[in-house]
């Protein structure tokens, strides 16, 4: 069970409580867009806010148990993100589509490799694979250069796999026409860059506690949920706890956007924590 209540305050409280008895930690490493907020170079009030929670660095989270640590996703921002989240083992990396704002700090996993002696398991579909082997090229050298990334990787589809002893579900969503894995971790459903959710993978998300959702701004967009078509989501799929990521700062201050919203419906900051036993 999610440590919630529908009342927000003592939503907020129980998020960033772990208690001693809790089986999994979600932690939103980045909540923004490819961009990431502030933007290089904008004055608008957003970029400029004071506000930690309008400070989103490029879409991330990090996955625990008692004795697995998972992150999806390694964007630009990945060697930050772990530094600030304290991470100190990585027992796999996985990822949901091989864009450079997911895919673009891999070579950070040669910490884990310094610090852990042993390659890094990295989880991902073929395609994603192969854009990962020429994005980092020089990680599957023949002859490779000294100090390069350790990887061992894995191919997934749609079958539920474990990490250590993480079960992950994944989920099949269209980012225009690109597709994307979004994925269910107990009662927990992490999408993140979707435009379209093909209703054969709607049965694998009903029933979620938390719903996290793709949402950068309230404006149409080719490949991502619009403010209004991810709330329409949230209705009908009927989580405890709807949650919001993947914000640009065209969607506004984090407070002002909040003050919108119902009230099971919240917007994900990084540093965000989340608690289920």
């Amino acid at each position: 069970m999610l440590l919630i209540r529908r009342n927000f305050q003592k939503i907020q409280g129980k998020l960033n409580h772990l208690t001693s008895n809790t089986l999994l930690k979600i932690t939103f490493l980045g909540t923004g867009t490819s961009q990431g907020v502030p933007v290089i170079a904008c004055e608008c009030e957003v970029c400029r806010s004071g506000d930690e929670k309008d400070k989103r660095l490029r879409t991330s989270i990090l996955v625990e148990n008692e004795d697995t640590t998972v992150v999806i996703d390694s964007g630009p921002d990945f060697r930050q993100q772990l530094l600030r989240a304290g991470v100190k083992k990585l027992d796999g990396l996985l990822f949901t589509h091989e864009h450079k704002d997911h895919i673009a700090g891999m070579d950070d996993i040669r910490a884990f490799n310094y610090v852990c002696n042993k390659p890094v398991d990295i989880y991902a579909t073929d395609r994603v694979q192969q854009a990962i082997k020429r994005e980092f090229h020089y990680a599957f050298d023949a002859i490779k250069y000294p100090g390069v990334p350790e990887l061992n990787l894995h191919t997934i589809d749609l079958h539920p796999f474990k990490i250590g002893s993480i079960e992950f579900t994944p989920i099949l969503v269209k980012h225009y026409l690109l597709d994307v894995l979004g994925f269910r971790i107990g009662n927990f459903t992490y999408i993140t860059d979707a435009k379209t959710i093909p209703e054969d993978q709607h049965s694998k998300i009903y029933g979620s506690e938390v719903l996290v959702l793709n949402a950068p701004r309230r404006e149409p967009h080719v490949s991502h949920f619009t403010l209004e078509e991810a709330l329409k989501m949230m209705q009908h799929f009927q989580p405890k706890l709807g949650l919001l990521t993947h914000l640009s700062h065209q969607m506004g201050l984090h407070d002002q956007i909040e003050n919108d919203l119902p009230v099971d419906v919240r917007i994900a900051f990084d540093g965000m924590v989340l608690n289920f036993n």
